[in-house]
């Protein structure tokens, strides 16, 4: 997002998706970048709220074109130096702490950082105090009254504010706007895990969640030793977050208790436990090559838990199952969220959102951060709290939103679409996607055929080869009647006078996939090749 003020841009978070299952190939989706670029002497900085991937992911890749300075909380900061440090870029952007409670100029732009309690340490709410009033940015959040840090959501500032200049704009998270409730306190993870240490005392303990979820991993270790085990971690993030947080002070473990995972065969499989990445299943992730038997450091057996602490994000759950059956069938008991409570949200639910807008009181409200239909029920809650439906505009990417004095509208639309990213970034655009799908549902079907234009005879072919679509071997019939429609057409072309490349090719095309659709009801990819003498 991009607040506009006295002609100078400021930034709140750049993030990054992963790909959704039909986006064969791409490694992940960034934002389009055009309009930054366009506007690049304008940018003073970035704020961001929190160090999860979709919020400052995509930092590394917009460095590699701007440079700007990034403001955040030392947690955040770290995970997100990570990632421009991989890229080489930290001589691009200056890296500013802010405290709880900090208020700094930034530019035009009068910036309060608000504590707020989520599912990775010190992220905050974003206050940004204007001539057109506060507009405040809920940043990811929930109402943990218990958090594993004693860090919670500083609702008595939000309110403070709220009862003296007055919040003009809310923009609240929608994540959860559709479960009912209140999102439960992280500790209560802490006590399923300690249980399910104390049931599985003989055996080794192996752990799956996200590295950014440091409190969670926290828990996990502090259980872990307080059981006499040593802990080991599994995955390069993994082991850079337990350092980062251990060098900031967030997580206390003895040195003593832990280990690097080549040693985890000097100890009794009872002594140890294993904190692994690839909870969301991804293929090449530590957990994933336990599961498949390919992880070098060890070998799961009948003598291992594995312990998911995660939900499957949506579009995953394939990626997840495909895990535990692994594991499973490698003999080890797998507990993950379907069978007991051993992963909380982040994020706030329906009667958190309705608590923060009445600490809040806003004027208007956009609801941010979730699928439209999330968006679609925080914009209920704050109907049901009080707000007028004619200030609540829903929004999407790429809306211009004014607060002027006469009050909030949209005002106009930029580009905002998304950029794929397969190795390189920008190389791949809607166009091959598109290509993509088809390859991968319908298969293709390439025709070679060689004419001599200057006599209009078929000297070779048609000749065709296909992938996707028929297995060749056992399907020789078909591709011959193929290859016969294929020539009539080339030679009632070339007999009316067709002495073009191109030209011909269509015809190709247009008779190869009208055979293929009549015989087979498929639709591969035609592609013609028309060489010529």
């Amino acid at each position: 997002m991009v607040l506009e003020q006295n002609d100078e841009l400021l930034m709140l978070d750049c993030g990054l998706m992963f790909p959704e299952p039909d986006m064969h190939g791409i490694d992940l989706v960034l934002p389009d970048f055009t309009w930054l670029r366009a506007n690049a002497e304008r940018i003073i900085g970035c704020v961001a709220t929190h160090g999860h991937e979709d919020h400052v992911g995509a930092l590394q890749y917009l460095l590699r074109e701007l440079s700007f300075p990034i403001y955040g909380s030392a947690v955040t900061l770290g995970l997100a130096r990570n990632r421009i440090e991989e890229a080489g870029l930290l001589n691009r952007t200056q890296l500013i702490t802010v405290k709880d409670g900090e208020r700094l100029n930034i530019g035009a732009f009068d910036v309060e950082f608000i504590p707020v309690t989520h599912s990775v340490p010190h992220a905050h709410a974003i206050a940004v105090h204007t001539d057109q009033g506060v507009i405040l940015h809920s940043g990811d959040f929930k109402i943990d009254l218990t958090p594993v840090d004693g860090r919670r959501t500083d609702l008595a500032r939000i309110g403070a504010i709220a009862s003296t200049e007055g919040v003009r704009l809310l923009m609240l998270d929608s994540t959860n706007a559709e479960e009912h409730g209140h999102a439960p306190s992280e500790r209560e993870v802490g006590h399923v895990l300690r249980h399910l240490f104390a049931e599985n005392t003989d055996r080794r303990i192996i752990t799956a969640s996200f590295a950014s979820h440091i409190h969670r991993i926290q828990q996990i270790a502090e259980v872990a030793i307080d059981n006499g085990r040593v802990v080991a971690t599994l995955g390069l993030s993994m082991k850079k977050n337990l350092r980062l947080a251990r060098d900031l002070g967030i997580i206390k473990i003895p040195d003593a208790s832990v280990i690097d995972a080549e040693e985890i065969g000097n100890f009794p499989p009872e002594r140890v436990c294993v904190i692994s990445t690839g909870s969301q299943g991804e293929p090449m992730s530590a957990l994933s090559l336990l599961a498949r038997g390919d992880s070098k450091w060890l070998k799961v057996g009948a003598k291992d838990t594995v312990i998911l602490s995660s939900h499957a994000i949506p579009g995953n759950e394939g990626n997840v199952n495909r895990v535990i059956d692994g594991l499973i069938r490698a003999g080890a008991r797998v507990i993950h969220s379907g069978i007991a409570d051993v992963h909380a949200t982040g994020h706030a639910q329906a009667d958190d959102l309705k608590t923060y807008i009445s600490v809040a009181k806003p004027e208007y409200l956009i609801p941010v951060h979730g699928e439209y239909r999330h968006m679609v029920a925080n914009a209920a809650l704050g109907e049901i709290m009080g707000i007028p439906q004619t200030n609540i505009p829903l929004c999407e990417d790429g809306d211009v939103v004014e607060l002027n004095a006469h009050g909030l509208e949209k005002v106009d639309r930029i580009d905002a679409g998304y950029l794929y990213v397969d190795g390189i970034v920008g190389d791949v655009g809607q166009g091959v996607l598109r290509d993509r799908r088809v390859l991968a549902e319908e298969g293709v079907v390439v025709v070679v055929v060689t004419v001599d234009f200057a006599k209009g005879d078929v000297i070779n072919g048609p000749e065709i080869i296909t992938r996707g679509w028929v297995y060749a071997p056992e399907a020789e019939d078909l591709l011959d009647e193929a290859c016969d429609v294929v020539e009539r057409a080339v030679v009632a072309s070339l007999a009316a006078g067709v002495r073009d490349a191109e030209a011909l090719e269509r015809d190709v095309r247009r008779a190869a996939g009208k055979f293929v659709s009549d015989r087979t009801k498929r639709r591969p990819m035609i592609v013609p090749v028309v060489m010529g003498t």
